[in-house]
């Protein structure tokens, strides 16, 4: 499998502090790797530095084999594309322009697009359902919807990787294993994938590696059926998790219920005691 991301060592932050200690990890076509870990332990801050937004505290980021400050915006346009977590357009775009933005990375300095670019828009909208949206505002789109707009848009510019962040956050139940499915599909075609979830079960679903922050600034990498279990979870949201196998063997996680749970309660929220009046 072709190498496109390589981590050597690399620590990130802010103000030359490092937010853990220096990781290292790779990803090849047709790999999901899946980022976890609590609020604010630096998934976010990581995206950013393996896009060259903010510079390494150390150690060097690579796509295709080369360092990251050595491609121009272009040549990185054509190995990653970028789905922030929360989407948006300062312009009134229809669904369809917002997505011809993934194609503005490939395009020679003042050229319009041309065939090939609403080509590639027109797959993306409809591997994403999106076909029926294609005019409307960006801005009477729901949440849910801008979302899938944005992963068109990432789809659009066809790159080698697609990074994702926390990308079903705003989705419904059904839209969230669309885009699981979306997702895995693209792996299937080739494509590399980075992603981060709070969801487990999203990453035993869609993922092969994973990323995981631990306590004291550790991060572990490694295969998703050995570090997305309920001993090393525990460790990191520091609640206690557990798992239950479906009836296909499939591992199915939850944060387990307290001892101290409140009883259930009956109607309008009146504690039931078992008592008749």
């Amino acid at each position: 499998m072709t190498e496109l991301l390589r981590t050597v060592a690399l620590a990130f932050g802010y103000q030359r502090r490092a937010l853990t200690r220096p990781i290292d990890l790779a990803l090849h076509g047709g790999e999901i790797v899946v980022v976890l870990g609590p609020n604010g332990s630096g998934k976010s801050t990581l995206f950013r530095t393996l896009l060259g937004i903010v510079a390494p505290v150390a150690g060097e980021v690579r796509w295709a084999g080369r360092p990251l400050a050595q491609h121009s915006p272009r040549e990185l346009a054509e190995c990653v594309a970028w789905v922030p977590q929360s989407p948006g357009a300062a312009f009134e775009f229809t669904v369809e322009q917002y997505a011809m933005l993934g194609r503005l990375g490939r395009l020679a300095a003042g050229a319009s697009p041309g065939r090939a670019d609403r080509a590639a828009v027109a797959r993306a909208l409809e591997r994403l359902g999106l076909e029926d949206f294609r005019t409307r505002p960006l801005s009477h789109m729901s949440g849910g919807e801008r979302q899938l707009a944005a992963v068109a848009r990432a789809l659009a510019q066809e790159a080698t990787t697609l990074v994702l962040d926390e990308p079903t956050t705003s989705l419904d139940f059904g839209n969230q294993g669309r885009v699981l499915d979306v997702v895995a599909s693209l792996a299937d075609d080739g494509l590399g994938i980075v992603y981060s979830t709070h969801d487990p079960n999203h990453a035993r679903r869609a993922g092969t590696r994973a990323l995981v922050y631990l306590p004291d600034r550790e991060v572990v990498f490694g295969a998703v059926e050995e570090l997305v279990e309920p001993v090393t979870l525990s460790r990191v949201y520091g609640v206690p998790v557990e798992g239950a196998h479906t009836g296909d063997g499939r591992l199915v996680l939850s944060i387990a219920a307290s001892r101290d749970a409140v009883p259930a309660s009956g109607a309008c929220g009146v504690r039931s005691s078992g008592n008749a009046a």
